[in-house]
């Protein structure tokens, strides 16, 4: 498998001053983040920050919004060059809540080929992280990006923004993300779903789509407890899930908190009496949250919330597959996904 490797000999460079300075380590992954005694945060750069830049070829504009200087919440823009309007897609990059940038080069390919082959325009939000910012700091970032996306389409755009707005179908907007992405998304979906939609003009929302969406438990599902073992290469491992977990929920919360955990009774019983839009969940073969990841789809469109659901399975692929695996199954298997994902855009309207 050609998974990215996270090596963790990266972080040991600065380890033993970090040491020093702020006390011992509480919290750590390998490789990917460490969190000491005193509150101070190292994050490992395992995968490089890119500018704008993209292959003429490809046929598709990018560039970087502020969209709130206090926050410091930015976003990146990804634009096909075609005639007529494009529906929008609101993305959300994966990391755990913890991890992850709008500028990854990892996400800036992906996203970039998913708005050229989905035929959609794409703003890439920049949240901010946890530990620093726990949950709900990444809903509050994603809902504000929202309200921009509907005071530029109200305003029809300031000069700066016109490039992409005067392009852009605001009738047919999506909610997406993946892994941590996802369930941001997801989240944020109910928050705008609670508002009437007169409260929402000129947006209307079409649907959300989840990729891999990071959810969780106290129970074990059989996926986590025995896919584990077969991916120790994975970049999302049961450990990891749980630290980023701790990390991310409010002191004092457990893996059942309705953020982590959508089907426990007090998360369940709340979206039974929201408005969720059509959703398309696209689950890894081979990831240790694919359980998790059925199970929702099975209550989001059955006997529990009885929503429109679109669920599709990719064999053999692992988390993050879309962005960190370059092996050439994992690259047929991003074909596909895109593909399903283009369809589910031309058939919500």
């Amino acid at each position: 498998m050609a998974a990215l490797a996270l090596d963790a000999s990266l972080s040991q460079q600065v380890s033993t001053k970090a040491h020093q300075q702020h006390g011992a380590v509480v919290e750590e992954i390998d490789g990917l983040i460490r969190v000491y005694t005193d509150g101070h945060v190292e994050r490992t750069q395992i995968v490089p920050c890119v500018s704008t830049s993209l292959a003429p070829e490809l046929g598709v504009i990018s560039r970087d919004v502020v969209i709130e200087k206090l926050t410091n919440i930015w976003a990146r823009f990804y634009v096909p060059k075609r005639h007529g309007d494009l529906p929008l897609m609101v993305y959300f990059h994966g990391g755990g809540f913890c991890v992850g940038s709008a500028a990854w080069s990892c996400y800036h390919e992906f996203l970039a080929m998913l708005a050229a082959k989905a035929g959609c325009s794409i703003i890439s939000v920049n949240y901010r992280l946890a530990p620093e910012n726990p949950l709900p700091a990444a809903y509050d970032d994603g809902f504000r990006a929202v309200m921009w996306v509907k005071q530029q389409a109200l305003c029809g755009g300031d000069a700066t923004n016109e490039w992409w707005s005067k392009r852009c179908d605001f009738s047919r907007i999506f909610l997406a993300g993946d892994s941590a992405g996802a369930n941001i998304a997801y989240n944020v979906a109910i928050r705008v779903g609670s508002f009437q939609a007169v409260a929402l003009k000129p947006l209307s929302f079409k649907g959300t789509i989840l990729i891999q969406p990071f959810f969780g438990g106290e129970v074990r599902t059989h996926s986590e407890k025995h896919t584990a073992a077969e991916l120790t290469r994975s970049v999302l491992t049961v450990a990891a899930a749980d630290t980023y977990w701790r990390l991310s929920l409010p002191p004092g919360s457990n893996r059942d908190h309705p953020w982590c955990n959508p089907l426990a009774a007090k998360g369940a019983g709340k979206l039974e009496e929201m408005k969720i839009f059509p959703a398309m969940v696209c689950v890894g073969e081979m990831d240790i949250l694919k359980d998790r990841n059925l199970e929702f789809c099975s209550w989001l469109g059955g006997g529990g919330a009885g929503k429109k659901v679109q669920c599709a399975v990719y064999k053999g692929v692992e988390h993050a597959f879309q962005v960190l695996n370059k092996s050439q199954l994992a690259q047929t298997q991003t074909k596909e996904m895109i593909s399903h994902v283009k369809a589910f855009i031309s058939s919500s309207r």
